[in-house]
């Protein structure tokens, strides 16, 4: 993030762009939905449930993982994917506070 100066912005405010980038592709919001439905971890299936090729699925899966919205081990030659609850309660904290302030305004702007 070298030309948006993220140094100028506090270490939440850049952890909640990463994470906020991380869901911004439909691919990767199906990889998150198809984790849900599964309710377990996932090895492989993955690139069946989406019209894209294994190394763009693994590419979608890596920005997932360096994000911290899903976790991955090592299961023999694969790798065993399910989401990571600590990302999304950053995310569910952030939208939360803006519930509120939402909710506590009552058109008091605009």
């Amino acid at each position: 993030m070298g030309i948006t100066k993220s140094e100028h912005f506090t270490n939440e405010q850049n952890e909640l762009a990463t994470l906020a980038k991380a869901i911004g592709h439909p691919a990767r919001i199906a990889i998150i939905q198809h984790l849900i439905k599964v309710n377990s971890c996932v090895c492989g299936d993955i690139v069946n449930e989406l019209p894209l090729a294994q190394p763009t699925v693994s590419q979608h899966l890596k920005e997932l993982k360096n994000a911290g919205l899903i976790k991955g081990n090592f299961e023999g030659n694969a790798i065993c994917y399910c989401l990571n609850e600590e990302g999304f309660n950053k995310i569910k904290g952030f939208f939360q506070h803006i519930n509120t302030y939402l909710e506590n305004k009552k058109n008091q702007c605009c």
